[in-house]
């Protein structure tokens, strides 16, 4: 438990309850009675309602329209997972030997989810606005400039510029699986180039799903490349 302090600090918030932030570090790999996909379902929800109160203070001019669509740029994995790389989370997360022999730490779906599952944590001790604080710090930290503008960058097109460039392909986008009911589906979509797979990711919609995707795949080019 003493090493959690360390999360804690970066957090700016201390648990009194030790056990929920264990749980909600725990994959569910770590095969314990317990495990961080309900604190994860619950932190998602949670993080939606906050991102979207957020930016309908911050935005009085915008329409629905703009606003989901900023949401949806501030409310996915590769966002998430770039707040729990700011908090260092993957360090403290409690994983399987083999997931950790996977990579596990650096994934990015593991890394958003324990990110929610934080998040949820918080909710259920201290409640929203506490949550609030501590979610819209991290978001202004790692966001220089919020706007339509900056966050909904069309991440598809950079990275066929991109591979067409320096590989003279395109990337291919596969639908994996599609699950939730029609009024609330989820998309989960691979990405491929030249038959390699570079990224999964998902969203509300497919479009949402390959934007996402795109953008993890045209940050781990751009690091090879560099």
């Amino acid at each position: 438990m003493e090493h959690l302090k360390r999360l804690e600090k970066n957090l700016g918030y201390t648990f009194k309850d030790k056990q929920l932030l264990v749980e909600a570090l725990t994959h569910k790999s770590y095969k314990h009675p317990y495990n961080n996909e309900r604190l994860e379902y619950l932190g998602d929800a949670v993080l939606d309602l906050i991102v979207g109160e957020y930016l309908y203070q911050r935005f009085p001019q915008h329409d629905e329209g703009k606003l989901s669509k900023m949401r949806a740029s501030l409310v996915n994995e590769s966002s998430f997972t770039e707040l729990a790389n700011t908090l260092q989370l993957g360090t403290f997360i409690f994983l399987s030997n083999a997931e950790e022999n996977n990579d596990g730490r650096s994934k990015s779906s593991l890394l958003s989810n324990a990110f929610e599952a934080v998040m949820g944590a918080i909710y259920l001790e201290a409640g929203l606005q506490t949550v609030a604080n501590i979610a819209v710090k991290l978001l202004e930290e790692n966001y220089q400039e919020i706007s339509l503008e900056s966050l909904f960058k069309d991440y598809k097109t950079s990275l066929q510029e991109l591979t067409q460039a320096h590989f003279g392909v395109t990337p291919e986008y596969k639908l994996i699986s599609s699950k939730g009911p029609d009024h609330q589906k989820e998309f989960e979509i691979a990405l491929y180039i030249d038959a390699k797979r570079y990224a999964s990711a998902s969203g509300k919609s497919k479009k949402i799903a390959q934007q996402e995707a795109a953008e993890i795949a045209l940050k781990k080019l751009k690091k090879e490349l560099a």
